[in-house]
């Protein structure tokens, strides 16, 4: 199946296939989700079978946009699609771009919008195995903890919204966790 993300080329916002986007390094639209019970966020861990950065810990979901899809409505599919997650209300936080190797002569170049959504850490959860592998709830501080010392378990653009976009995100958590 093609699956098709709304990417800018020569300026224009255009349909692109998800695989021709990473490896030609196209700025694309993306939606980041954070869920979190009070000082815990929910991680996920991405399934072996993904084209990039398999087995690495992440956000609680992340993916693109469909062409016509609002980034608010791509953040409540995505939580259900991944994680089986439903009834939450994903809060946009942030509107950032990066541009990050991911491996395999990929690229991710992504202009994001970040969702935090409230949650009980008894929340079911139920990970569809062709996207996520395991998920687990981290404390805000030690995520960051284990981000600094050993980056490599980490997807790329997890450890850039920690490191440069952390107190916008997380507010307080974020505060606490620096002191």
């Amino acid at each position: 199946m093609t699956i098709m993300i709304p990417a800018w080329v020569d300026g224009t916002l255009t349909p692109v296939e998800k695989l021709e986007a990473h490896l030609k390094g196209l700025r694309h639209k993306a939606v980041s989700v954070f869920v979190l019970d009070g000082d815990a966020v929910l991680m996920q861990q991405r399934a072996m079978c993904k084209y990039h950065t398999p087995g690495l810990w992440t956000n609680t979901c992340c993916t693109h946009p469909e062409w016509d899809e609002t980034p608010l409505d791509c953040a409540v599919r995505r939580l259900n699609e991944e994680i089986g997650v439903t009834g939450v209300q994903p809060e946009h936080r942030h509107h950032l771009e990066y541009r990050a190797d991911v491996g395999g002569g990929l690229t991710e170049h992504e202009v994001v919008d970040v969702y935090v959504a409230q949650a009980d850490a008894d929340l079911s959860v139920t990970c569809n195995l062709d996207e996520v592998m395991a998920v687990e709830w981290v404390r805000f501080a030690d995520l960051k903890r284990q981000v600094d010392e050993t980056p490599e378990r980490f997807t790329p653009w997890l450890r850039i919204y920690l490191r440069d976009h952390g107190q916008t995100i997380f507010g307080d958590l974020a505060l606490a966790s620096a002191s």
